[in-house]
């Protein structure tokens, strides 16, 4: 699996999607081609550079239940794109 971080700001923080409630959603992708589609997409849309993680499932989704995040998993079967009313964090 694997998760989106700042370019070169890697122990900063996983990008995310604060929703209409303002809960932070961590994006997880399940191939990492769609992970640097998806890093492309945002930096075509301004973000700064974007860096793909690999992440292994059993550690990351244990650490969002236990941090009390949100996520989502996306699969190559899913259409993701970069939301354009929501904010965008780092969790």
């Amino acid at each position: 699996m694997y998760i989106l971080t700042r370019e070169g700001k890697e122990d900063e923080g996983a990008y995310s999607v604060r929703n209409e409630v303002g809960d932070n959603i961590l994006y997880i992708f399940k191939e990492k081609d769609d992970a640097v589609r998806f890093a492309m997409m945002l930096e075509e849309d301004g973000s700064s550079e974007m860096s793909v993680m690999e992440v292994e499932p059993e550690m990351i989704i244990p650490a969002c239940q236990v941090n009390g995040y949100e996520y989502i998993i996306f699969t190559s079967d899913d259409i993701v794109i970069p939301p354009k009313t929501v904010r965008n964090d780092y969790i």
